[in-house]
């Protein structure tokens, strides 16, 4: 693929320090461009058709200006920026061809992290797996359950989601949403298809709580009106609760160290409506150090049969129940085994918390764990 044939390349304003991020960044302009050597791609959204709010196709640019000034970690990047995607004649061609555009980068194995646009843009994210013939799990981090029969496309991209065919979803996930912004039959059947939620209020208690699920993660799309107003006043649509800019870049920093999470994205950012200081842009900026800082501090092999893994074995009260976990000697992480298919043949292992394996140890079955049952058997 001629990846130059689907961008147009953006035009740095200036020259900056080898300890920035701009300075560290290989544009595909470059002499020496090779996307085989990189990790990550930053792959720019300039659409806007799908949602009414302005501004969204000026995002990825806005960022760019606050990402490029922050100063690098330690380790080695190899991160390009490919430039905005050009856009199609229709809103349904842009997302074919982000979906192209990832579907390359990962057979290189190179992360696209997709910054602006609109969240309607994430299904072309979300079908760059369908070539993959294999069972994806997705994470979404929204105020609202976008499965309202409205006009506006945004609004209702879940649904387009969870009834694409072909169907590979394993797993979907969702972080952050808000009460009285969602229909409570929408969460009913969440549940009923033994997918997990957790709202505002209990990443409040406990924001660790939600490194799990993001662990879970092959891909993970972020809506920015997730974040309050007072710390995102540019997102399309604010709101005055939502989680702080602190807690979205642990958001960012937990899906840069999952070792299975292989595209991010982070859409619904009005450009114009942020304010003097581009506090939004800011905000966004550093939720993409974060990242890619996690992606440059992944540790786990999950080969759980080496010396890297300590093993749980927890005897179920009252059952002939065994409950097997994992714990990982160079992150703390957990996992459980969940065992299907004929004559529970089939393992599969499951990332949980240290929470889980307690309730486990007190006759308790992990609500983690009866979820996984009702989706494998």
């Amino acid at each position: 693929m001629n990846l130059k044939l689907f961008f147009s390349p953006y035009a740095v304003p200036k020259i900056y320090p080898a300890n920035s991020l701009g300075g560290s960044i290989t544009s595909q302009t470059s002499e020496d461009f090779d996307i085989a050597k990189m990790d990550i791609a930053i792959v720019g959204i300039t659409e806007n058709r799908g949602t009414t709010a302005e501004g969204v196709n000026m995002a990825a640019n806005k960022v760019r200006e606050k990402l490029y000034t922050l100063k690098r970690g330690s380790a080695s990047y190899r991160i390009t920026d490919l430039g905005n995607l050009n856009n199609g004649p229709e809103l349904e061609e842009s997302q074919a061809r982000l979906r192209e555009v990832c579907e390359f980068l990962m057979t290189y194995n190179v992360i696209p992290l997709i910054v602006g646009g609109s969240q309607e843009m994430v299904l072309g994210q979300y079908r760059a797996y369908e070539t993959q013939e294999r069972l994806i799990s997705v994470m979404n981090v929204d105020a609202r359950l976008d499965m309202e029969d409205e006009d506006e496309a945004s609004k209702s991209f879940l649904t387009s989601l969870l009834t694409h065919q072909p169907n590979y979803l394993f797993s979907y996930n969702h972080l952050a949403h808000q009460s009285y912004l969602v229909d409570a039959q929408a969460l009913t059947a969440i549940d009923k298809l033994y997918f997990e939620s957790k709202r505002l209020g209990e990443l409040r208690d406990d924001i660790q709580e939600a490194e799990p699920l993001i662990r879970l993660a092959d891909m993970l799309s972020f809506d920015v009106s997730a974040i309050r107003s007072a710390d995102a006043p540019g997102a399309s649509d604010p709101q005055p609760f939502g989680l702080t800019g602190e807690e979205a870049c642990q958001i960012a920093w937990y899906a840069g160290m999952n070792d299975k999470l292989t595209s991010l994205s982070i859409s619904e950012f009005s450009g114009t409506q942020d304010d003097a200081h581009g506090k939004t842009a800011s905000v966004i900026a550093t939720m993409m150090w974060y990242f890619i800082e996690g992606y440059y501090n992944r540790k786990d092999s999950g080969l759980f049969d080496s010396d890297s893994y300590l093993k749980y074995v927890v005897s179920m009260e009252s059952t002939d129940e065994t409950l097997e976990f994992y714990k990982s000697k160079l992150s703390d992480k957990w996992w459980m085994v969940v065992t299907y298919g004929q004559g529970h043949a089939e393992r599969a292992f499951i990332p949980c918390s240290y929470q889980d394996y307690t309730a486990a140890t007190h006759g308790d079955f992990p609500e983690r764990w009866i979820q996984a049952q009702g989706k494998l058997i």
